[in-house]
């Protein structure tokens, strides 16, 4: 086969983050709940950074979305990549597409700008002193993404598509899932998908199971997602309910490092001590990063390390994503 235009196409919430450092007394305070992503309206979210405006002296803003920042990291890697997004005509959708256009990643914004009035989606990323994040997401124009937003053309000349699990919470993100899924498969392009929060295959079990289908190529979770979606903590009984949903699959663990099974052969890996400052964007750089290694043929065992290396780097510092200068040093490491 020849070599496909792209590597990995995208598709997920366009989000502009806030990252904040809270104490666990203003989480409680704030009814926040800990380690977890929470959907809230215009108003909740204003609530919450009005609470906390005293400490948005320190706050950093980035374009963010779980998947944006895995199909980022890939390209800073150097993989080629495109992204499917919604975001409205006004400043923070400038930023955004100004961020991902800097990172080299094509996107349905590229031939027309095409957007339409609203609003772009925000996240409040409130960090605590162990390092979690909590999010509290208003999606604004990133919740009506729908098939529509799709680049069928750049999808069937793609390696992979990588969907954001958090396109359950909309009926229209949803369709524009299982779209993405039944074009790539259609068109020979292998299928990933991120179980994205704990949350999302709790409360949206069925949605979820609508974009696995009749199983997918690759899926990556962390355990607490694995757990949830085997509805047991047995490690036999996740693996087992893992096998169902992907050929292929990657369970992260933390500090406790990640679980691989390329299709025939599961294997441990440890993770990378590091002092963790900041845990917004772990998984996402974790998937980037080993959707990059076996895009460019590296085998399962040498994409894990490299996927917890990376991951390791960025819970070091603040915020989701590594610098530009940081992402050679890495790639080297592979």
């Amino acid at each position: 086969m020849s070599e496909r235009q792209y590597q990995i196409y995208g598709i997920g919430a366009a989000l502009v983050d806030t990252e904040i450092e809270v104490s666990d007394s203003e989480l409680i305070e704030l009814n926040v709940e800990k380690g977890m992503m929470t959907l809230v309206d215009a108003e909740r979210q204003q609530a919450i950074a009005d609470a906390l405006s005293g400490h948005l002296v320190y706050a950093k803003r980035a374009s963010g979305g779980s998947a944006c920042n895995s199909v980022v990291a890939a390209s800073y890697f150097g993989s080629r990549c495109f992204f499917s997004c919604k975001v409205a005509t006004d400043e923070d959708g400038d930023f955004y597409l100004g961020d991902i256009r800097a990172a080299g990643v094509g996107s349905n914004f590229d031939s027309a700008d095409n957007r339409e009035n609203g609003i772009t989606g925000r996240c409040l990323v409130l960090i605590s002193p162990d390092a979690e994040r909590s999010m509290n997401t208003h999606l604004a124009i990133s919740e009506s993404l729908a098939p529509s937003e799709l680049n069928h053309d750049a999808l069937a000349a793609s390696e992979y598509v990588y969907i954001e699990g958090y396109l359950v919470t909309s009926p229209t993100g949803l369709a524009a899932a299982i779209e993405a899924r039944n074009h790539a498969q259609a068109n020979g392009v292998k299928t990933s998908l991120s179980f994205s929060d704990p949350g999302m295959v709790e409360f949206f079990r069925d949605n979820m199971a609508a974009i696995v289908g009749e199983g997918l190529d690759l899926v990556f979770c962390n355990e607490a997602e694995a757990q949830v979606w085997a509805g047991s903590s047995d490690r036999d009984a996740v693996i087992a309910a893992m096998k169902t949903a992907a050929k292929q699959f990657v369970i992260t663990r933390g500090g406790d490092g990640a679980l691989l099974f390329d299709g025939e052969t599961l294997t441990e890996i440890d993770s990378h001590p590091v002092k963790a400052v900041d845990t917004n964007g772990a998984g996402d750089m974790f998937a980037g990063a080993f959707l990059h290694a076996i895009a460019c043929g590296h085998d399962f065992i040498s994409a894990g390390h490299f996927a917890a290396k990376s991951a390791a780097t960025v819970v070091s510092q603040y915020g989701p994503r590594l610098r530009p200068e940081q992402y050679p040093e890495l790639k080297a490491s592979l």
